[in-house]
């Protein structure tokens, strides 16, 4: 099946022998005792039918009585293919089941092959000094990569990566694999001779991990996806990105054309937002060009409490969203719906509530406060509180008369000091407790089970969402940038890649994201920035204007000459950047922004001949002029370049000066940009 994922690629397969072999569980447990596991093949139960494009061999065990499915499926005609693993537990009696890695591989590679691993930190908190990595795979290399549902960077530690890696040759070619999942997973690699190995899945640290299957229950390993690529990690990404869109993205969204939109968020003003101050700025998103507003924290109650705070919105959030709706406006707003407190008004989540203190992850202190749009986790992988959650999440949507929700904050458990949830019981002699920001942090034994049966339900609860309100547009936040994963781009529209949002920290993270996930996805918030002189606003605003743009800082501040600048950068992003950002191929031309150095990125769609350039001057006072070699064009091709601003006259240029000597930007003014639009030029007769 990959064989023939890489000829579709236009890759030749026979470097990439894969030696490894796929174990299948050997023991469970039963009533705390190790009992061994013998399968059998069941070929009559296989689904293959000789279509193969979707390959599953199937395995039974009589005693204890298990059902194990082994699939490949190509679910897209280009691309990656995908695998996963499922168990079922046919008998009468609970097991449980030890680590089931979801693929294991061993490349035969020679001494003598020079290979390279790409892999990218998520942004959260803020992009740190790398973020892109692109490590030499000598012999010895070791190398795990980790992902989990709430990214804390600590210092002095390796940070979360967007669970996926790209190994390539010295020619750019070679394979790349990830994880459809938003649990605590792991991907490792490393190379011994002639061996190189990469393992991925569930996390098993800091475990050991086992997760209970009980009578008719299934378990399913993280699906995982394989393919193959020449053309560097750019030819990966120009691959991996619209597989995302058309495979894993939801097609209503894709199908929307005002996507990706251009959004004014209220945390400009934090929390102080109200009902005066939004339609106020529902009026400047209207005479923006802005499509839609979206309230941030403060809207409401309380923390658990999702309900309009009445003295700031007298009139209720389903009046403002009518008032956005009626300028031609869409609506959302933020929410944190897993978090508990303290509040004690009808339909609040409250901590001392018997039945939701069963929900915690923790057992709180009796003097335990929440923070103002910050508090204790629920884990909804327990029944009723995935009911509760999926009654509340239906009932925000339907009575604000949302077309987009968020989610914030640490919303999906990945640890608990519970006993009696679905997950197995922590190891309590091995256990931390981490408070932060109001919140307690469980690291056990059991976590990986914790995030497992809590990320279900999570995707359990917005599929269900999806299918009553098609429509809906789901933004991933979780503190910007701490559930970045594939799993999460299966289930929302769109993802807040990092929690700083100044230029430098919005280019960066979008350097970073745009290797693996679609452009449109990936959504930078613009806040106030000093901008002394005209270019260094479009500079501050072309930050945030490569993917999603969100506009978080007070619009009525700026100039007037600010407020027309910012009009017209709209509109042009409506009608000329848009269609790169959804559909064109992406080239990263520059080393990862500094904010010292020019930084730069291009967009090309060969099926219109048409692409652009987004350039930006770095700081240094005397390095007024640079050229970027670009990428994808064809060297005997011509093309017409026009510059946005005017910096220079637009003129025509061949292909292989393009691809050769680069295009020639020159900018007179420190932390300033330009557009250049390129247009392929019709052959003369």
């Amino acid at each position: 099946m990959w064989i023939e994922g890489a000829k579709q690629a236009g890759v030749e397969a026979h470097p990439w022998d894969n030696l490894a072999e796929e174990p299948l569980p050997t023991s469970v447990e039963i009533e705390g005792t190790t009992v061994p596991v013998k399968w059998l093949p069941k070929p009559e139960l296989g689904e293959s039918g000789g279509d193969l494009r979707n390959v599953v061999f199937v395995y039974e065990s009589a005693e204890p009585h298990l059902r194990l499915r082994w699939q490949w499926q190509a679910r897209g005609d280009f691309g990656p293919v995908e695998h996963r693993i499922t168990i079922e537990n046919l008998g009468g009696q609970e097991v449980w089941l030890l680590m089931v890695d979801s693929l294991r591989l061993d490349w035969k590679v020679t001494p003598t092959q020079n290979l390279r691993n790409v892999y990218v930190e998520k942004g959260a908190d803020s992009p740190s000094a790398e973020g892109t990595h692109l490590e030499t795979v000598s012999d010895g290399y070791n190398w795990k990569g980790k992902s989990s549902t709430y990214a804390h960077p600590v210092k002095d530690e390796k940070r979360e990566i967007i669970p996926a890696e790209i190994v390539c040759d010295s020619n750019g070619n070679g394979w790349y694999a990830g994880v459809e999942f938003s649990g605590r997973t792991r991907i490792s690699l490393e190379r011994n001779g002639t061996s190189l190995k990469s393992v991925l899945g569930l996390d098993p640290e800091p475990g050991p991990f086992k997760t209970r299957l009980g009578p008719g229950e299934t378990f399913e390993t993280p699906t995982v996806f394989l393919g193959a690529f020449r053309g560097g990690p750019d030819g990966a990404g120009n691959q991996l990105r619209p597989w995302v869109r058309a495979v894993l993205g939801n097609p209503v969204t894709w199908k929307d054309p005002q996507y990706p939109l251009m959004v004014n968020n209220s945390w400009g003003s934090g929390m102080q937002v109200d009902e005066p101050l939004a339609l106020k700025m529902i009026g400047e998103s209207k005479e923006l060009g802005l499509e839609m507003f979206h309230v941030d924290a403060g809207w409401f109650r309380g923390v658990g409490d999702w309900y309009s705070e009445p003295k700031k919105f007298p009139h209720g959030l389903a009046f403002i969203a009518d008032a956005a709706h009626r300028e031609g406006l869409r609506f959302g707003i933020w929410t944190d719906w897993t978090q508990a407190a303290l509040d004690t008004e009808s339909g609040a989540l409250n901590v001392r509530d018997p039945k939701v203190s069963d929900w915690l992850v923790t057992d709180l202190k009796p003097d335990w406060k929440p923070e103002d749009f910050k508090g204790q986790t629920i884990d909804i992988g327990v029944p009723e509180a995935h009911d509760w959650a999926a009654k509340e999440v239906k009932r925000i949507v339907e009575d604000y008369h949302l077309d987009m929700l968020e989610h914030d904050g640490y919303l999906v458990a990945q640890g608990c000091v519970q006993t009696d949830h679905p997950h197995g019981p922590p190891n309590r002699s091995t256990m931390r407790v981490i408070h932060d920001w109001a919140s307690d942090f469980v690291l056990a034994s059991n976590s990986t089970d914790v995030s497992y049966h809590a990320v279900r339900a999570y995707y359990d609860i917005y599929e269900k969402t999806r299918r009553e309100h098609p429509g809906l547009l789901f933004e991933i936040c979780n503190d910007g940038s701490r559930m970045v994963d594939f799993g999460s781009a299966a289930h929302g529209d769109y993802f807040s890649i990092t929690d700083t949002y100044d230029p430098l920290s919005n280019r960066r993270a979008f350097y970073d994201t745009s290797h693996l996930l679609p452009a449109a996805m990936l959504e930078s918030y613009v806040e106030k920035w000093p901008v002394p002189k005209p270019e260094n606003f479009l500079y501050m605003l072309r930050s945030g204007m490569m993917g999603w743009i969100t506009i978080m800082t007070d619009t009525t501040a700026w100039t007037p000459e600010q407020h027309e600048a910012a009009r017209k950068a709209f509109e042009l992003y409506k009608a000329q950047l848009r269609p790169f950002i959804r559909d064109a191929q992406m080239f990263h031309i520059s080393a990862r922004p500094d904010g010292v150095h020019w930084d730069g990125l291009e967009y090309w769609d060969a099926t219109r001949g048409k692409g652009v350039v987004y350039a930006f001057r770095g700081s240094i006072p005397d390095e007024a002029g640079h050229h970027f070699i670009l990428a994808g064009l064809q060297a005997n091709k011509h093309y017409r370049l026009h510059f946005e601003d005017g910096s220079q006259p637009d003129h025509e240029v061949s292909g292989s000066e393009l691809l050769g000597q680069g295009l020639s930007v020159r900018l007179w003014n420190p932390l300033s940009s330009e557009l250049v639009f390129l247009d392929e030029v019709a052959a003369r007769k």
